[in-house]
C-alpha cells in the first residue's frame, strides 16, 4: 500500500501551475509530479493524481462523481445565487446517475452520431470560406480558430449567424470560475452567464413557438416515456452545449497549429499524407491537450494507485500530466503524429465522456489538412498568446503569415 505524499516540493510544484509563468509550459512539473509520488496532497486538501492508468480510474472509478448539488451550500452557501455557478453546477456536467443518465440519454437521442456526420459536407465548406478570407499575416484564433467551432456549434443549435461573436468574450467570462472562484472571477463570470442565460431563453421561447431543424428545437422536442427536459434543464443543456462546442474546439485547434508549427517535420508528415488527419488529431490532443485537469469526489471508501482514500476526499486528475505519462507513451514529449495505440485522455472517459467528441475531432481533421494545404508557407509571426488559465488551455491569439 502506497502513502499520500505530502511533500514542500510537490506543494510549490502544484502552486506554480496557478501562475502564468507555470501554466506556460505545466508539462516538466507534472513530469516531477509523477516521479515524487502516484498521489500527492495539495495545500487545500486535494489528492492529485497525474499518472494516465491513475487518471483513466479516476474518470471510471463508480465510488467516484460530482458532489450533489444538495450538499453544495455546505461548500458554497451561496452557490445558487450566483449565475455562474447555478448555470454550471445545476448542469448535466455536474450531476451524477441517475439525474445524469436521464439528462444524458434525452440530449443523445438528438445529439446524435448521424447529426455531427451530416455536417462534414457544410464544415467542410466553412472551412474553404475562411480560408479564402485569409492573406498576409493573420490572428489564427480570429481567422479560423474561433470562428468554425462557433458557427458550427451556432449551425447545429440554430443560433442565428449574427448573434454568435459576442459569445466569444462570454463564455470565457463565464468558464473562468473552472479555474478559481473569487469575488473578482464571479465580477466578470456572473454577468455573461445570465446574458448566456437570457439569450438562450428567447430563442428556446421561438422554438416552442415555432420549430426548425436545429438541436435546440431537438431538445424541446426530446421525450422518452413520457419525460421531457424541464425549461430549466434545456436552458443549461443548451449554454453547456454552445460553451463547450467551440471553447474546447477553439483551443484544440489553436495547440494543435502551434505544436505543428514548432515541429515542423510533423508537419509536412502530414501535409504530404492528409489521410493520416484522424490519427493527428489524437495526437495533437495528447500533446497539448485543450482540458488539463477533472475533479472528482469519493462517495465511499477506495483506492487510487494503491492509496486508500476516505468518503468526502476530492480527487483531482491532471489529464495532461496522463498524457505525457512515459509509462503509457513512448517518448512522450514528443510529437508523433504515427503514433500508434494513441489513446489520449483529452475526452474524460466513463460516463462522463464528452457528448461533442466525435464533433470536435471531426471539425480538427477536415480543418488542419486543409488549412497546411492552401498555404505552403505557413509560419508563425510572432510570439503566440497563452490564456492565463490551467483547466482550459488554449491561446488568445496566434500571429500567423500565410505568404
Amino acid at each position: 500500500m502506497t502513502d499520500i505524499v505530502e511533500s514542500v516540493e510537490a506543494t510549490t510544484l502544484l502552486d506554480e501551475l496557478t501562475r502564468l509563468p507555470g501554466r506556460e509550459d505545466p508539462y516538466p512539473r507534472y513530469r516531477r509530479l509523477r516521479e515524487i509520488s502516484p498521489v500527492v496532497r495539495a495545500e487545500d486538501g486535494a489528492l492529485v493524481v497525474t499518472r494516465h492508468a491513475d487518471c483513466v480510474a479516476v474518470t471510471r472509478h463508480p465510488k467516484l462523481g460530482h458532489l450533489p448539488s444538495h450538499m453544495m451550500e455546505f461548500v458554497r452557501p451561496d452557490w445558487a445565487d450566483h449565475p455562474a455557478l447555478h448555470q454550471l453546477f445545476t448542469s448535466v456536467l455536474a450531476k451524477n446517475p441517475p439525474d445524469h443518465t436521464r439528462l444524458r440519454r434525452l440530449v443523445s437521442s438528438s445529439f446524435t452520431a448521424r447529426r455531427v456526420q451530416a455536417l462534414r459536407p457544410r464544415i467542410a465548406q466553412m472551412v474553404e470560406d475562411l480560408l479564402d478570407r485569409m492573406s498576409g499575416e493573420v490572428d489564427f484564433v480570429q481567422a479560423l480558430g474561433f470562428p468554425l467551432p462557433v458557427n458550427v456549434i451556432g449551425e447545429l443549435l440554430g443560433i442565428p449567424e449574427p448573434d454568435r461573436a459576442q459569445f466569444q468574450t462570454l463564455v470565457r467570462d463565464w468558464t473562468q470560475v473552472l479555474e478559481v472562484i473569487t469575488p473578482e472571477v464571479l465580477e466578470t463570470a456572473d454577468p455573461a452567464a445570465a446574458t448566456i442565460r437570457e439569450y438562450l431563453a428567447a430563442l428556446t421561447a421561438e422554438r416552442r413557438k415555432d420549430p426548425g431543424d436545429d438541436l435546440i428545437s431537438a431538445l424541446v422536442a426530446a421525450e422518452e416515456d413520457g419525460d421531457k427536459l424541464t425549461e430549466e434543464e434545456l436552458l443549461t443543456m443548451a449554454a453547456l452545449l454552445f460553451a463547450a462546442g467551440f471553447e474546447t474546439t477553439t483551443n484544440l485547434l489553436g495547440n494543435g497549429i502551434v505544436a505543428l508549427l514548432r515541429n515542423p517535420d510533423q508537419l509536412e508528415s502530414l501535409r504530404r499524407q492528409p489521410g493520416l488527419a484522424a490519427g493527428a488529431v489524437e495526437e495533437l490532443l495528447r500533446f497539448d491537450t485543450p482540458v488539463q485537469l477533472l475533479s472528482r469526489v469519493a462517495w465511499d471508501d477506495l483506492e487510487i494507485a494503491g492509496v486508500p482514500m476516505s468518503g468526502g476526499d476530492r480527487i483531482v486528475a491532471y489529464l495532461g500530466a496522463g498524457n505525457r505519462d512515459p509509462e503509457r507513451f513512448a517518448d512522450p514529449d514528443r510529437l508523433d503524429l504515427a503514433r500508434a495505440d494513441n489513446a489520449p485522455l483529452s475526452f474524460g472517459g466513463g460516463i462522463h465522456y464528452c457528448l461533442g467528441a466525435p464533433l470536435a475531432r471531426l471539425e480538427a481533421q477536415l480543418a488542419v489538412p486543409a488549412l497546411l494545404a492552401r498555404f505552403p508557407r505557413l509560419a508563425l509571426a510572432g510570439e503566440p498568446g497563452r490564456r492565463d488559465s490551467l483547466a482550459i488551455r488554449g491561446y488568445t491569439s496566434i500571429p500567423i503569415s500565410v505568404g
